[in-house]
């Protein structure tokens, strides 16, 4: 029988793991994740963008999705984080052609090398077109 306390958590932390779940996103993964090399890193990206950005209540998840898509596409070198906010956008709501319509519009302030690869990655992540 162990001695060890269960863990505590936040009531923030609380918070972003049911935002977490709702967009289809494993809290407890994200956590263990980074765990071996920062235990604390997994609780932070849990409570405090998930909790206290992501779950605030002035913009509904499929608007904070879409702009979450937007800045990855923006900033490059993001592909797993894309792949994983491709789903959960989907997820939030919005559809196959609206993501399709904001990657597109992206290559104007981002450029085409960053759209190329952020459609790469939802070639792999959205319905095929006839099945949206």
């Amino acid at each position: 029988m162990s001695t060890e306390a269960a863990p505590v958590v936040s009531e923030r932390e609380a918070h972003g793991a049911e935002v977490m779940r709702t967009l289809g996103i494993d809290p407890d993964a994200v956590i263990a994740g980074v765990a071996p090399l920062d235990e604390r890193f997994g609780h932070t990206v849990v409570e405090y963008i998930f909790g206290d950005i992501v779950g605030r209540p002035e913009l509904d998840l499929r608007t904070r999705q879409l702009a979450t898509l937007a800045i990855l596409t923006t900033l490059g070198g993001c592909e797993p984080q894309l792949e994983t906010h491709l789903r959960a956008t989907l997820r939030a709501g919005a559809t196959r052609a609206e993501i399709v319509a904001l990657l597109t519009h992206v290559t104007a302030y981002a450029g085409i090398p960053r759209v190329m690869n952020a459609l790469n990655v939802a070639k792999r992540v959205l319905p095929p077109a006839d099945a949206a």
